[in-house]
């Protein structure tokens, strides 16, 4: 095996080359689908302005693209992090919905740890807690079997 390898007519310097390469296009194409990517998701410009960066972009790809960052570039990394932001927002206010946990003692929850806590506190008597507890729980599966 070794023997093989040695007698390759595809030199290590060249293998090492050729991954530069290929990491600089995987590279490059990254950023143009970056670039890409952010002309389509603004909302600030028109759909004529969008085409001609894209055209600029695609036509031209090296001047297209420096010219891109050097007037965008930074504006980029301020709408990747609204967005990122705005659906890290969205998605806990739906599990916040989906799992009935908006925050206040409406959802049974809720209503047993309020009821707990007045139990610890001696405002209410064991009797009474097993009472609203039932409530809570019996009000919830009510709502489930709708």
């Amino acid at each position: 095996m070794s023997i093989l390898l040695a007698q390759s007519e595809y030199p290590l310097l060249d293998v090492f080359w050729t991954v530069l390469v290929l990491f600089g296009c995987i590279v490059w194409f990254w950023l143009m689908f970056q670039i890409l990517t952010d002309v389509f998701r603004r909302t600030d410009i028109s759909g004529w302005f969008k085409s001609l960066w894209a055209i600029l972009v695609l036509v031209l790809p090296i001047i297209g693209s420096l010219i891109y960052l050097a007037a965008q570039g930074r504006h980029m990394g301020e709408r990747h992090r609204d967005d990122v932001t705005a659906a890290r927002t969205a998605y806990e206010r739906d599990v916040r919905r989906i799992a009935g946990s908006n925050g206040s003692t409406g959802t049974a929850t809720g209503q047993i740890a309020e009821a707990k806590q007045l139990l610890d506190q001696g405002v209410i008597t064991e009797d009474e807690f097993e009472s609203l507890k039932a409530t809570a729980l019996g009000r919830s599966f009510g709502e489930h079997a709708r």
